[in-house]
Parts: structure tokens; C-alpha cells; sequence
């Protein structure tokens, strides 16, 4: 009835355009009213009361200068005022906070801030050790805080309580994909040993020292910040695949329903997946992180924000109404278990039935042609 009603309306408006002076004649509905100012009437200014005290504001749209006064005649196009002239800038990089948890959170890829916090740690005075740029991760070696470069010691030390300034300090920095597409989430975990202590201690859960991470945390996010101003470098191998699992095999599980083995852990595979079936033009329904299971429709395309229907798409009923795509959805659920150092991929049509063989390995197909 809606698609009805709208070929209806456009047939309608289609007709009554040739012809029709109601319409768009000087007294029909859509004439020109950009004259019509002419016949304003001038009024006195608003007085305010004497207690109150007056400010001039000043109009965000001014009228221009050179627009027709009360002795013009005829018609006269009005110009239009100057567009908003935008104030303030937004910064790439920002610090989010949750509960005791600090990160950094830019807007730019991963592969664009990987080089620039690992530049800020190597002018800073530390030595990088142990970086993986595939997985976003890199650590620093033991250091003392009062040997990192002058500027950085002497901002940690007015800031960082609790922790001897002859102290030797490592951090580990973690990089990953943010919510956003083209977003990412910078993670810093710090520990500390006494100075002169050759005890290599495992990374904690939480930085021992609150206040040396938030200092590192702040200094990174002001270093970052400038390099924005200037321009920032991309690092290739982190860019070629980032979150791509190191190994991808697309074989059979032991009752011949096809599986995608995925050299990388439960986080990364978890990512990757799901840009892959984006990059697919496959409609995730819902995800269900803790149970590692995507919901998909192969029947409608992948949402896209922003994205709205045309001015004809709009006549002809819009989107298709709820019971109209779950009338032809093709429901399936593509699920992650982590087995040892693999993550294994599996298609399901509900928790308690496989995915048809074929169906299956198309969609794992699909998968592994747009990871990486």
C-alpha cells in the first residue's frame, strides 16, 4: 500500500507541474516568496526594562549589505548571507577515562599512530624492544627514570608519586582498532623495579604506579598532538596487515563441514572477521562477543552510516518494513572458538544445526578473501 501510495503521489505531482498556474504562479503555493520582505513594516526597537542590563549580541547570519531597500521596485533576488565560519579545532587524540582505566583514543588508523607513539618513547629516552607492528604492540627496556631525556624527567618527576626517581621503569604499549572505522585505542602499562635490580618481573594485570602511567599517558597525547600539527608518517608494515591473522587455512573439521583456521589470537581474529564481512557487503544482524558469534543476513547488504534512501526510494514506500526482510532473510551465524594458538571459524544456521556445507564455505570463502 505504501509503494502504492507513493506512485500515486508522484503521478499526481507529475500531472499538475504543465499547466497549472495554482501551483506555481504568482498566487499559487510555491511561488516566489524571496520579495516578500518588501512589504515589511518598520517597528520600534524593544525596550527593556531599566534593571535589566543590556549586551549587544551580534547576528550569526548578517543581513548583506547590498540587498534592495524600501524604495525598490519589482522583483529582486535576495543573496544569501555568508556561510558559519567554523571556530576551534578538534584534536586527533584524545584521553578517555573508565573508572581507574586511561587510554588514548585517535582518530587515525593504526598503522598512522603506531610510528608516532614509538617515536615519543625513543625521544623520550627509552630503548624499544620487542615490537610487533602486526599485532600493534611494542615494549621498552628497563630504564631509570631520572636517565630518560631531560624534559621527560623532570614533567614525570613533579608528577609521579610513590616511585624513587633513581627507580628503573618499563612500559609496554598496545595499539588497537577503535570503535570507529579508522579509529584506534592506545593502551600504556608501566612497571617498576628498584634501581640495580636485575629481576626481570613479568607485566602485571594494571601498571603498579597509577600515576607514572597517567604521566606517560598525558605526555604521549600532548607528543602526539604536535605531531598532528605537522604531519604524521604511516608505517607500512604495520599498514599491510594489521590485525590479519599470520596464517589463514580454509580446510574441513573432523565431520567434513568446511572450517577457517586463523593463525592469531581471540582479539585479533575477533577484528579482522568482522571488517571482513564489512568489506563484504555482508549485513551483521548482532554480535555476541563473549559467545564469539557474528549474526549475519546474506540477504541485505551491509548497513552503511549515513546512509539514506534517495528521494524516489522515499516515494516508492522507503525501506523495506520489518516483516518484508524477515520474510526473505537468510539468517546464519559465523562463530569464533579459540582452540590452542588457532582460532577456528565456523558457520552455523542456529546453535543447534550447521550451516549447509555450501553455504558455508561461500561465506568462509568471502571471509578469507577480504581478511588482510
Amino acid at each position: 500500500m505504501k509503494r502504492l501510495a507513493g506512485l500515486s503521489a508522484l503521478a499526481l505531482i507529475i500531472s499538475n507541474t504543465s499547466g497549472c498556474g495554482w501551483l506555481w504562479g504568482e498566487d499559487g503555493y510555491f511561488r516566489d516568496r524571496g520579495s516578500d520582505y518588501l512589504e515589511a513594516r518598520q517597528t520600534a526597537p524593544m525596550q527593556m526594562p531599566p534593571s535589566v542590563e543590556a549586551k549587544r549580541i551580534d547576528p550569526l547570519l548578517p543581513v548583506p549589505m547590498n540587498v534592495a531597500d524600501s524604495r525598490a521596485e519589482g522583483e529582486f533576488e535576495v543573496p544569501r548571507p555568508l556561510a558559519l565560519q567554523a571556530k576551534g579545532e578538534v584534536s586527533d587524540y584524545s584521553l578517555q577515562k573508565s573508572g581507574e582505566s586511561r587510554w588514548v583514543v585517535a582518530q587515525r588508523a593504526p598503522a598512522e599512530v603506531w610510528p608516532v607513539a614509538r617515536q615519543f618513547f625513543e625521544d623520550g629516552g627509552f630503548g624499544v624492544v620487542d615490537e610487533r607492528p602486526q599485532t600493534g604492540e611494542f615494549s621498552t627496556s628497563w630504564q631509570r627514570l631520572d636517565h630518560l631525556s631531560a624534559p621527560l624527567a623532570r614533567r614525570l618527576g613533579s608528577r609521579v608519586s610513590g616511585v624513587e626517581p633513581n627507580s628503573e621503569m618499563r612500559a609496554r604499549v598496545r595499539i588497537e582498532p577503535g570503535v570507529q572505522r579508522g579509529s584506534s585505542e592506545i593502551f600504556v602499562l608501566t612497571t617498576t623495579r628498584p634501581a640495580g635490580s636485575s629481576a626481570d618481573t613479568d607485566w602485571p594485570s594494571r601498571s603498579d604506579s597509577p600515576s607514572l602511567e597517567a604521566a606517560l599517558l598525558d605526555e604521549m597525547l600532548a607528543s602526539m598532538a604536535r605531531s598532528a600539527e605537522q604531519g604524521g608518517s604511516v608505517s607500512l608494515l604495520a599498514a599491510r596487515d594489521f590485525d590479519a591473522p599470520n596464517r589463514v587455512t580454509l580446510s574441513e573439521d573432523g565431520n567434513g563441514n568446511p572450517m577457517l583456521s586463523l593463525g592469531a589470537d581471540f582479539d585479533r581474529s575477533w577484528s579482522s572477521i568482522g571488517r571482513a564481512l564489512e568489506a563484504g557487503d555482508v549485513r551483521v544482524d548482532d554480535i555476541n562477543r563473549s559467545l564469539g558469534v557474528y549474526y549475519i543476513n546474506l540477504a541485505e547488504r551491509a548497513e552503511k552510516k549515513d546512509e539514506k534512501p534517495g528521494f524516489f526510494a522515499s516515494l516508492w514506500g522507503g525501506e523495506p518494513s520489518q516483516e518484508e526482510v524477515d520474510a526473505r532473510a537468510e539468517r546464519y551465524q559465523v562463530r569464533l572458538t579459540q582452540v590452542g594458538d588457532t582460532v577456528q571459524v565456523t558457520v552455523d544456521k542456529d546453535i543447534n544445526t550447521v550451516a549447509p556445507a555450501d553455504v558455508a564455505r561461500r561465506i568462509l570463502t568471502l571471509i578469507q578473501e577480504n581478511l588482510g
